[in-house]
């Protein structure tokens, strides 16, 4: 059917547009437009303003392409971080942030699709689409994130069942919807835990509820995406279609077609991965 002209133009939230735009996520254009960082037509924006792709948008004076939904660029990456990195853009104590490692984008911005802690390592996932990351981490879409634990102290069963029967933390209840044991040795047990949500250091904390104590944290899983040997400690790779379209339809959205990289980024992305070496094994120095 054609559309009458007449039809008014869709407008939508201007935090969701430029999350879309590959400007960051949603909660961090939110503080943008908060901190009179946006303007549209020429105006400071405020939050809960809504634009049409036909309106003048600027982040910090400086002019952002709007897109219709369908024709936003999406790209993943998978980044493999190693213990002692930050996740943040910047640290003002200048500590490494994962940051630092992914390759260099013109005109958009790497969104972290959640977070970790500077003692774990392990997955992360890095996206250009922000409306992608803002579904895969908000709580009612539910991704299993898998978690590899080394315990230290006597795990019992009744420690188990509590932590899948859900205990009761300072921000809420949490539980872990399953736990394995992968064994181990002396007074350290390996496990693999799942989560269904983000929250700051849900996993440790659930262990010490118990009284035990985590020494080894490494997220194994984010949805159906498994850290591989594509990715050591500090590498990155770029994520297949077919891994892409999986967490598009577990976020609900249509499948898109990851573009491809042009000459520019092609020699840009290739010159950023020889630069960042895999992290090294520290070693411990040979007695003499």
């Amino acid at each position: 059917m054609t559309q009458s002209n007449n039809t008014p133009p869709v407008s939508e939230k201007l935090q969701k547009v430029l999350a879309r735009a590959g400007l960051g996520s949603r909660r961090e254009m939110e503080t943008a437009i908060s901190d009179g960082r946006v303007k549209v037509n020429s105006q400071v924006a405020k939050l809960g303003d809504r634009v049409e792709i036909r309106d003048k948008v600027s982040f910090d004076d400086r002019p952002v392409t709007l897109r219709p939904e369908n024709e936003a660029p999406r790209r993943v990456i998978m980044y493999n971080k190693p213990e002692g990195e930050l996740c943040t853009r910047k640290d003002p104590e200048g500590r490494r942030t994962v940051f630092e490692r992914l390759p260099r984008l013109k005109g958009e911005r790497w969104i972290a699709i959640g977070r970790l802690d500077i003692n774990t390592s392990g997955l992360l996932l890095f996206t250009t689409d922000g409306e992608l990351a803002n579904r895969l981490m908000h709580p009612s879409t539910q991704v299993e994130r898998e978690y590899a634990v080394r315990v230290m102290g006597e795990v019992k069963r009744e420690h188990i069942v509590a932590m899948v029967d859900g205990v009761m933390l300072e921000d809420g209840p949490a539980r872990f919807t399953d736990v394995q044991e992968f064994g181990g040795e002396g007074i350290n047990t390996w496990f693999h835990v799942v989560i269904l949500e983000g929250r700051n250091r849900e996993v440790r904390r659930l262990w010490e509820s118990q009284e035990l104590t985590v020494s080894r944290l490494k997220r194994v899983r984010y949805g159906n995406i498994f850290i591989d040997k594509r990715a050591k400690a500090g590498e990155w790779v770029e994520l297949s279609q077919d891994e892409v379209d999986d967490l598009a339809t577990i976020a609900n959205l249509e499948a898109r077609k990851v573009p491809e990289l042009t000459p520019d980024e092609k020699n840009r992305w290739s010159r950023d991965k020889n630069k960042r070496r895999p992290v090294q094994t520290m070693r411990k120095p040979k007695r003499r």
